[in-house]
């Protein structure tokens, strides 16, 4: 059995070389074919933590992979980190345990990030520059890594934290590869952006309608287990498009579980997956695109087969 800890997976992956792996995982769980079962989730209430466990089998594939990942947000005012995890590689041909892969959250965060700067690139328009980031955890860095890196644009990043100082110390960290400035006020700045992505654990709106001008896309990843929501429900029905990494999942545990009894009444809701193949994305430069990720065990599957390859081949 193979064990791999951070430091060498973390030397062996980047955002660009892994993102055509993520877009193929999206495709291939549009497709059908991935096994993908219901998401498995533990609350800590007491805490303020959580665990997901994700897990599933790409069809003909000699392995499956099981990710469990842990979150507890408290954590970030210390120096312990807020979140934790591995995955296990497994033969679909014996049970064995192949591999571990205790990347400590790494993948997971890495893989989000990609596939929010995925889901971003499909939908936003392509002259949008002005970037607003809306939190200050781990994932609010890695979603401006990874936006930087797969959108290829000069864009102006603005980052929103309940704490300012916070919020600074993201605009520090990602400096000097975005340019990036703080912001206090969350409505002038939804007002001002182009591109808005969540990454909160917030468990009630953040984003009001209202704040949202015409041509504006979010990527909305923080909603990533029940009771979490970062957009008020009325930006949902009012939007022009709707995207999800499942449909079946954001339902269930996104955003789109807010609306989900209404959702036919909208425009209806369209995979990242099919997007990719082809599937017609925004339609008019006024169109108030989002997407919702929740975050997929394709998207784990690739991650884990992504550094085991390189591993092999480095």
């Amino acid at each position: 059995m193979q064990v791999v800890g951070r430091a060498d997976i973390d030397a062996v992956i980047d955002m660009v070389s892994m993102a055509p792996a993520i877009e193929d995982a999206y495709r291939a769980a549009s497709a059908g074919e991935i096994e993908m079962p219901p998401v498995g989730h533990i609350t800590f209430p007491d805490v303020e933590g959580d665990c997901h466990i994700k897990f599933g089998h790409r069809r003909g594939s000699d392995d499956f992979v099981i990710k469990v990942a842990t979150g507890f947000p408290q954590l970030a005012a210390t120096s312990a980190p807020s979140g934790n995890g591995l995955s296990l590689v497994v033969s679909a041909q014996t049970g064995e345990v192949r591999a571990v892969l205790h990347d400590q959250m790494l993948l997971t965060d890495i893989r989000t990030a990609v596939g929010g700067a995925i889901a971003t690139r499909l939908l936003a328009r392509r002259d949008a520059l002005r970037l607003l980031v809306v939190g200050t955890g781990v994932q609010a860095r890695r979603q401006i890594e990874a936006h930087v890196a797969l959108l290829e644009r000069d864009l102006e990043v603005a980052v929103w934290g309940r704490s300012a100082e916070a919020a600074a110390t993201v605009v520090t960290d990602v400096s000097p590869g975005a340019d990036a400035m703080v912001v206090t006020d969350l409505a002038d700045a939804c007002a001002g952006a182009e591109l808005i992505v969540t990454t909160t654990a917030a468990t009630s709106p953040l984003i009001d309608a209202g704040w949202i001008v015409p041509g504006t896309h979010i990527t909305a990843v923080g909603a990533d287990a029940p009771g979490k929501h970062e957009l008020d429900p009325q930006l949902l029905l009012r939007a022009d498009l709707l995207a999800a990494d499942s449909r079946h999942q954001c339902l269930d545990h996104g955003e789109l579980s807010a609306v989900a009894t209404a959702v036919t009444t909208v425009a209806g809701v369209v995979e990242i997956g099919e997007l990719l193949a082809g599937a017609a994305g925004r339609q008019h430069s006024d169109d108030v695109t989002i997407a919702d990720l929740t975050g997929i065990a394709a998207q784990d599957i690739a991650a884990a087969t992504f550094v085991l390859e390189a591993l092999a081949t480095g």
